[in-house]
């Protein structure tokens, strides 16, 4: 699964961080989360469903084949939530039913069989119910936002511009609200589904489809069979209006169902899954192992993307139109993210909730590896230190990776299960060594396969492999919190030509980790290697050379998880973007020399990264002039990358850049850049021309908000309205507003929208303004409102108040004060 949020920002750190609300109850810490224990084990699961969209119920027959695990026993508990359970029993070799006793409570049916069944023994139940989820109330988390596994949009068609579909979660035990079974992610089935939709729509399921058979009702019924076993939480349904567009790899069918108006573009966004499949199968020496692999896009999908067994679901996010697709696709991460769980996830499966890390951290980290294979090391240097940074600056870091004690299974899903443990196989693969790496994740796949793994497991692959003992590795990483920081300094003797390195390890508390890295001295055109470990509060190095280092660069590979303070200056900077050559190297230069940008050498630097190969480190260095006077050659190149860059998100910034210098000699470059295919370049030049010449920018404004716009140009649009025209442009923004879906983008813009609404006199449009807002306050998933509600009612809608208390509007004030006092989730 990819988490909802993908960006470090007010709004995602508060969903990320936050606990579900009222919940102040620590009693979880003494409970020890145990894999779940098996009784009884799936075998088969057979689901004859049909759909009331009146309702939004699944009327359900299914018959599950069970065995004991290794004890006899005589009762079967399953998990089954919010049910009506109409009839129970156990099916005869001949076909006969035999009705059996069982108790409910609306979570577990509780069956007693009709005799005792011993290992190996295997029988079928029959289970004729009724799966209501909209009228059982359960909690999700930051990443999963609700949980109530089977998803009805629109299914009257009563929203407009809304299509009707039916979807499923079942991550984490979100099956067993429309199908009986035992939700627990260490059982394993095979599965028949046959789903009778209305025949306008396609289905989709996990494996092949066998038989489509069309009914006298207006309905038809697809026969879904999926014969290798896969966990309960992976099984998957999907009904809707699709367009499905086709591709293959090695003859097995690679589909994405996209919603129609995507159909031409569903290759530019979803169009490299069979080279990821190809790289990934040969990378891991295991062939993709499921029969097809299939893509559907959903409407208000509760969490980012989801691993079903040859069925990705992912959010409407993913469907991008031409124009976004311009400045790249920004899916392409969470696309490879869920193709690997296919792997790993699917094919093994974390035996429990607290072992989620095998399963996130290894997709997670399989984003580098595409990035790696595709674009080169800049862009998975990028991609490294994004994951990094977001881990850091998260309020995680004081969890375990594996995590035996937690308050709620969704609570795994986490900054730590992600990114925290994709950089830590990134320590492991360099530790060990590319082929070791990669031979130690086939060895734990081919002894796994169609079963579950742990992380024991993976150090027990890892150590056979390999034939080191790799437990210090596993303890400070997978079964400890935290990670180092590290206070790097240098010393040189002159007379005895020596260089020295001291790295001393300042995070709180005893805990002093070991680190294998290597540190490469700089003399002149010579680079010497040095593998040292740090595992020392201090740690102190020294190392002969012929003369006083140009650069020493500790930890020169750039991977190890750490807080890094490297006391060097802006000499061995310089040096250091010149020769070092890492992504990250360059990067931190260009940083370094942001901080000091007044001095020659920084800003001749920054002015230097503006020609960079890589288009990040040039956007990078876009921003990195800060209170700097920008001399004639460096505005120069700042215009040749507006106008010239390869990068489109580049040329954007460039624009913003030549924005900020607002000089007419610009506006009709402005003028024409508004009407660019990419939105970024478009929005940019939008603002940038608003701030020369407003009433040409108002125009061009007015003229696009009749146009399909989005991201940055929907921001600018909507921004140069509320900044430069009057309240006849209302209408235009609430819509624009209102449309938006709850996003990072639509958070950044409430600011304007609040500063826009406290602006109006007109009653109705203010009551309307303030109603969006509020509507949108109580659209954010309740784990993160505690967060939120002070932020939206305190500073947007608290800011109206004053500016209308002041003005003298009592109405409208005190309109705003009965959407405020009562705004608990």
């Amino acid at each position: 699964m990819k988490k909802l949020l993908l960006a470090i920002t007010l709004f995602s750190a508060v969903m990320a961080s936050s606990q579900p609300s009222g919940n102040t109850d620590d009693g979880w810490k003494k409970i020890y989360r145990a894999f779940a224990t098996k009784v009884n084990d799936l075998v088969h699961t057979r689901l004859d469903a049909r759909f009331d969209y009146e309702h939004a119920y699944l009327n359900g027959k299914v018959w599950l084949t069970l065995k004991p695990h290794f004890y006899s026993t005589d009762s079967l508990r399953l998990d089954a939530k919010g049910m009506d359970i109409h009839k129970v029993a156990l099916v005869k070799a001949s076909g006969a039913q035999v009705s059996l006793k069982y108790a409910y409570d609306s979570f577990f049916l509780d069956i007693k069989l009709d005799k005792v069944y011993k290992k190996n023994e295997s029988y079928t139940v029959f289970i004729d119910y009724t799966a209501k989820p909209n009228e059982f109330k359960t909690e999700g988390s930051a990443a999963i936002t609700d949980a109530k596994g089977l998803y009805f949009i629109n299914p009257k068609g009563e929203e407009k511009d809304k299509p009707t579909q039916i979807w499923t979660q079942g991550e984490t035990e979100g099956t067993s609200v429309w199908i009986p079974t035992i939700d627990r992610p260490n059982q394993k089935s095979t599965q028949l589904f046959n789903l009778t939709v209305p025949a306008k729509y396609v289905s989709l399921s996990n494996g092949l489809m066998t038989k489509q058979a069309k009914n006298a009702d207006g309905t038809r019924t697809d026969t879904w069979v999926m014969t290798q076993s896969h966990a309960p939480y992976l099984f998957f349904i999907g009904v809707g209006d699709y367009a499905v567009v086709k591709d293959s790899y090695k003859g097995k069918e690679v589909s994405y169902y996209v919603e129609k108006e995507y159909e031409k573009v569903a290759r530019k966004i979803f169009g490299y899954t069979p080279e990821m499949i190809r790289f990934y199968s040969e990378k891991l020496g295991i062939e993709y192992p499921w029969p097809k692999y299939s893509q559907i896009v959903g409407r208000d999908y509760v969490s980012g993307a989801m691993e079903n067994t040859t069925a990705t679901l992912h959010q409407e996010s993913a469907q991008q139109d031409a124009r976004e697709l311009v400045d790249g696709n920004a899916w392409e991460s969470v696309i490879a993210h869920e193709l690997f769980h296919q792997w790993f996830g699917d094919l093994v499966t974390a035996e429990s909730w607290s072992n989620l890390t095998v399963n996130e951290s290894f997709a997670d980290y399989s984003q580098y590896l595409w990035f790696e294979h595709k674009y080169g090391k800049d862009e998975a240097g990028f991609e490294q230190y994004k994951e990094m940074q977001e881990y850091l600056r998260s309020t995680d870091t004081d969890r375990d990776l594996v995590r035996f004690y937690y308050r709620d299974k969704e609570d795994m899903f986490d900054r730590v299960s992600y990114n925290k443990g994709g950089r830590i196989l990134h320590m492991l693969r360099n530790y060990v060594g590319d082929d070791a790496f990669f031979a130690s994740l086939n060895k734990y796949l081919t002894t796994y396969k169609y079963g579950n793994g742990n992380a024991h497991k993976l150090r027990l692959a890892f150590e056979e492999v390999t034939g080191k003992d790799l437990n210090w590795f596993f303890n400070q990483w997978y079964f400890g919190n935290g990670h180092p920081k590290l206070d790097i300094s240098y010393a040189y003797d002159a007379g005895r030509h020596i260089q020295k390195v001291i790295i001393k390890q300042t995070q709180s508390g005893d805990k002093v980790f070991k680190l294998p890295l290597a540190i490469d001295v700089y003399t002149g055109s010579q680079k010497q290697r040095h593998q040292v470990w740090v595992e020392n509060k201090v740690d102190s190095f020294l190392f002969t050379v012929s003369a006083k280092p140009n650069l020493v660069n500790v930890d020169a590979d750039k991977m190890v998880l750490a807080d890094k303070k490297d006391n060097k200056g802006l000499e061995e900077f310089i040096f250091q973007y010149k020769h070092a050559g890492n992504y990250l190297d360059r990067r931190e230069a260009v940083e370094f020399a942001s901080k000091k940008i007044k001095d020659p050498a920084a800003y001749q630097l920054v002015y230097e990264a503006l020609s960079d190969p890589f288009y990040r480190i040039r956007l990078k260095a876009l921003g990195s002039f800060g209170s700097a006077t920008l001399d004639a050659p460096t505005i120069a190149r700042i215009e040749a990358i507006a106008k010239k860059d390869s990068s489109r998100i580049t040329r954007a910034e460039a624009i913003a850049e030549l924005g900020k210098l607002k000089l007419s000699q610009y506006r009709n470059f402005f003028l024409s850049a508004v009407s660019d295919s990419s939105y970024s370049v478009s929005g940019e030049a939008l603002k940038a021309l608003a701030g020369i010449d407003s009433a040409t920018a108002l125009k061009e404004a007015t003229r696009l908000s009749g146009e399909k716009n989005k991201g940055k140009l929907l921001l600018a649009v909507t921004d140069v309205l509320v900044s430069y025209g009057g309240e006849n442009n209302f209408e235009t923004v609430a819509e624009k507003f209102a449309a938006m879906p709850v996003s990072q983008e639509k958070f950044t813009f409430l600011m304007s929208f609040g500063e826009f609404v406290g602006k109006l006199t007109n009653p109705a449009q203010f009551r309307r303004g303030v109603d969006l807002i509020v509507a949108f306050r109580n659209a954010i998933p309740s784990q993160a409102r505690e967060q939120t509600d002070p932020y939206i009612n305190g500073m947007i809608l608290g800011n109206i108040l004053s500016k209308k208390e002041t003005a003298g509007a009592k109405e409208m004030a005190d309109y705003i004060k009965s959407k405020t006092t009562s705004s608990k989730p």
